[in-house]
């Protein structure tokens, strides 16, 4: 990771060292740095209105736009895709030069115009993003592998309305001990880049409460991993809807595989999780 980026860390971290206002989700060699800020801004009535920004800084920072995912319980889904466009757009003319708390401030000083003027503009894609790649057609695919679930039907629900949000279809499967999550999304429907819609999905599982602990206390999501990655092929089935499916035999979870055309991918990946 490159020594200014680090610094700009180490100044977030310093400026943002209020309860809860920051938090490092990941730092990787390869895939950049991602993080969590919790900050407020002026809402319609003059009330501050929460908000929860999570940035990715990929390697190529800041000569590219950083990943940002807005979440807030006082906005609809539709106004934090919103304000999240605006944030790409004023990323824009920044390039260059660490932006984040710029960015910050933009936002706290100008939500309320944003909510009152919500006509958004396309920034979000007009430059290569989060993995610095460009925007081509097709449908792309995710296989997820989750350890555990202890509050199963809260959790389910969570999935069930974070695809729907973010227009993923496919599969939410059990069988035994062994959860997967396999999501399909078409870029140009939910228009973000490649790999940037699996980390809003991502995002949402490591910054939201989606389980219990085993105190029953609630917990973020920790043990979540990433198996496979690919661009739909031609001989793969399309999923239509995003469903929950249970299956009481490895044979029958394999079958499900085989049948949308994933044979290989539950050898290489599925296989090895059977202890």
């Amino acid at each position: 990771m490159a020594e200014p980026v680090r610094e700009e860390l180490s100044a977030l971290a310093a400026i943002f060292c209020g309860p809860d206002e920051w938090e490092v989700l990941s730092l990787s060699e390869t895939d950049g740095a991602m993080f969590r800020i919790l900050t407020k801004a002026e809402g319609f009535t003059d009330t501050d209105i929460p908000l929860q920004l999570v940035f990715h800084l990929p390697l190529s920072y800041p000569s590219c736009l950083p990943g940002i995912v807005v979440n807030s319980k006082h906005l609809t889904r539709a106004q934090c895709e919103i304000v999240k466009e605006k944030l790409l757009e004023q990323a824009e003319t920044l390039l260059s030069e660490p932006m984040v708390h710029e960015l910050v401030l933009w936002i706290q000083q100008n939500l309320r115009h944003i909510l009152e003027h919500p006509e958004a503009g396309s920034g979000g894609e007009k430059c290569s993003s989060a993995a610095s790649m460009t925007v081509d057609d097709g449908l792309w695919m995710t296989l997820l592998h989750l350890d555990h679930m202890r509050a199963k039907a809260k959790y389910v629900r969570t999935v069930e309305k974070w695809a729907s949000d973010l227009r993923l279809t496919g599969r939410l499967m059990f069988m035994g001990k062994i959860i997967l999550i396999l999501l399909q999304g078409d870029r140009n429907d939910i228009k973000v880049p490649k790999r940037l819609m699996w980390n809003e999905y991502l995002i949402l599982q490591k910054t939201c409460k989606v389980d219990v602990d085993s105190s029953g206390k609630k917990c973020k999501e920790k043990m979540m991993s990433v198996l496979f990655e690919t661009k739909v092929q031609a001989e793969h089935k399309r999923f239509l809807a995003f469903e929950v499916k249970e299956y009481s035999s490895l044979d029958e979870l394999q079958k499900e595989f085989e049948t949308t055309g994933l044979k290989k991918l539950f050898s290489e990946f599925v296989l090895r999780l059977v202890k």
